[in-house]
């Protein structure tokens, strides 16, 4: 059994998590375990569980919480840890491999020995922050604790971060940085060193303007906000902007520079394995002003990433894990590694149910789990032998027999993974808008194909991410709006996201909000990237022309449902909606096939609510173009 603090207060026994419910003796435990192997004293225990203004009984409830919470350990089969009852109070022990707490300490400390090895340092930090697994105790209702230990361990987990960001523009990843930094500097918008470090990184990408736009941005809040100006090495930053350093291989002018380290203590054992050190003798070259040491690193492969609020898919979750970790049945021979594929819509969740599962099966695969890109930023795919050359480096030679899992996120197509299906020490979860029927006819395998959340797994995500008095004080607008989002779990992660920068906001008034225009308000002001308009944008933008000329006339008709023998009177009229011709069956499978089409032959095929909005207004900006023309 193992706590996990770092979110949600929850008990973890493999793949079986149980958030426990706001109450008193989850107060509690989560006050003992933030000092988990000391001794807390009652009084700080009356404190953090019932306030300054605690009762006249409290020393006598707390014996009482006590029991309590000791007959949730025997409910819950806790029965390696106890509560033990010590002079001047209570104390419970822990180690990392129970509380996420400590393994994300003692991975911390190791990554400060691995100083010298960047690459090693880096991925062991990255599988130190996965352990986070969304807002810190969310389900602790207790004030003293979110005033008192919430700051103190979120500065731990800022600095993991803040050293993350400084060893990925040392190995010159700048671009990787960039994904961390847009999100720290917007929540942490007074943290100087996070916008520092996303200017160098805007800089050193080619994006001079936009790096200069950042610092003037950080400059207007730092004087509006705080009535203070830019610390010197934000200031010396944009003066060497401005007369065109290279920033590359020296390090920017930040605390120390890119490559200074930043005080981070905590010791031993990443899962995860850590590609081969770059040659120290290779020679760097220089683009773009930037410096890339020879052979470069692999952008594209590292750890599998925590999924912050994960809910839903349950009997996915269950299933997926079950068959990573069940032995091979007796007639494999060893001569085919096992294969998961998880298919469906763009921003239905593939990637988040793969990355959740591969850390629910962490213990089975020692060797480590990979998270591989599958696709450049661009959207065009990797070759396979590019891939499988990253692999084989990131995976090094570890001892013979150990298995690692392999998460290939957004396959394109079949001839990208079966080059990597060569090891029988390898279990890969493929994550496809397609359907890969042909890797599956030729390799086997499993496939979950999804949709979109029910009712139940939507106002789950709600209460997870909004947290549970927000949802709860507004139950109906709650489902209101998961239904103006059509249950996508793309769109509900936005709309979360908006939420939660406006707290004031009520549920019922973002109701009216979101309904005026769904498509236009999901997407985020500060990261126009992430928009549903612009998901289903780059969907289209990978279809064969033909195909999405189709899709679009599909999209823009009458919104009866497409093809089946019950929608236009038989097999002949398949895909006919209104006046349109009949759409080619062939057509249809490729669309579905591709993600964009649900169901299908033998039943009806559908477009979701939300995309079949996005493009009736793609034609409606077409048409009034061509109008003007």
């Amino acid at each position: 059994m193992r706590f996990q603090l770092l979110g949600p207060l929850a008990l973890a026994d493999g793949p079986d998590v149980v958030v426990l419910q706001p109450s008193k003796p989850v107060i509690l435990l989560a006050a003992l375990l933030l000092h988990a192997n000391s001794t807390v004293s009652a009084e700080y225990l009356q404190r953090a569980v019932w306030g300054e203004d605690q009762p006249a009984t409290a020393k006598a409830a707390l014996q009482t919480c006590v029991l309590r919470l000791r007959r949730l350990f025997t409910k819950h089969g806790v029965t390696g840890t106890s509560i033990e009852a010590v002079p001047g109070g209570y104390r419970i022990t822990a180690g990392p491999p129970t509380l996420d707490l400590l393994g994300f300490r003692d991975q911390v400390r190791r990554a400060t020995a691995l100083a010298g090895d960047p690459e090693a340092e880096l991925y062991t930090l990255k599988d130190a922050l996965s352990l986070w697994q969304g807002s810190l105790l969310a389900n602790v209702r207790s004030d003293v604790l979110h005033r008192d230990e919430v700051p103190r361990l979120s500065e731990e987990r800022l600095r993991a971060v803040e050293r993350v960001c400084d060893l990925l523009l040392g190995l010159g990843r700048c671009g990787e940085a960039l994904v961390d930094l847009w999100t720290a500097t917007r929540v942490y918008p007074g943290h100087e060193r996070f916008h520092e470090q996303l200017i160098e990184a805007l800089y050193r990408t080619g994006r001079q303007s936009q790096a200069l736009a950042e610092y003037r941005r950080v400059k207007g809040f730092l004087l509006d906000e705080l009535g203070v100006d830019p610390s010197p090495s934000l200031r010396q930053l944009e003066l060497s902007i401005l007369r065109g350093e290279d920033l590359g291989a020296g390090g920017g002018s930040g605390a120390g520079g890119i490559r200074g380290a930043v005080g981070i203590r905590g010791a031993v054992g990443a899962l995860e394995p850590a590609p081969a050190a770059l040659d120290p003798g290779s020679t760097p070259r220089v683009v773009r002003g930037e410096a890339v040491p020879l052979p470069a690193p692999a952008p594209g492969v590292g750890p599998v990433p925590a999924v912050p609020h994960f809910t839903g898919r349950e009997a996915e979750a269950a299933a997926m894990a079950a068959r990573l970790t069940a032995p091979p049945p007796p007639d494999a021979g060893g001569q085919r590694p096992l294969t998961v594929l998880v298919s469906g819509a763009p921003g239905i969740g593939k990637s988040a149910l793969a990355q959740h599962v591969a850390h629910l099966v962490r213990d089975s695969f020692p060797a480590g789990r990979l998270l591989v890109r599958m696709t450049r930023a661009d959207g065009h795919p990797r070759t396979a032998d590019e891939v499988a050359a990253e692999v084989a480096a990131a995976l090094g030679s570890g001892p013979p027999g150990e298995r690692a899992l392999l998460v290939l996120d957004d396959v394109v197509d079949a001839g990208q993974v079966r080059p990597l299906l060569t090891s029988p020490d390898l279990a890969v979860v493929v994550t496809s808008r397609m359907g890969l029927g042909g890797l599956i006819a030729t390799h086997g395998g499993w496939v979950h194909r999804l949709t979109a959340f029910t009712e139940a797994e939507s106002y789950a995500l709600l209460l997870a991410a909004l947290g549970t008095e927000r949802v709860e004080a507004e139950p109906r607008a709650a489902r209101q709006l998961a239904a103006l989002c059509g249950h996508f779990p793309a769109a509900l992660r936005i709309l979360t996201a908006r939420l939660l920068t406006r707290p004031g906001l009520r549920l019922g008034d973002a109701v009216d909000w979101l309904g005026d225009d769904p498509l236009a308000r999901l997407t985020l002001t500060d990261s126009p990237d992430h928009s549903v308009s612009g998901l289903f944008d780059r969907a289209l933008g990978r279809l064969d022309p033909r195909l999405s000329e189709a899709f679009l006339r599909i999209g823009s008709g009458p919104p009866e449902l497409l093809g089946g023998t019950g929608s236009t009177g038989g097999p002949e009229g398949a895909g006919r909606t209104g006046s349109h011709p009949p759409v080619p069956e062939d057509v249809l499978e490729q669309l579905a096939d591709a993600g964009l089409l649900e169901d299908g032959p033998p039943g009806p095929y559908r477009i979701h609510d939300l995309l079949r909005a996005h493009l009736r207004r793609t034609v409606r900006i077409r048409n009034r173009r061509t109008e003007k023309v």
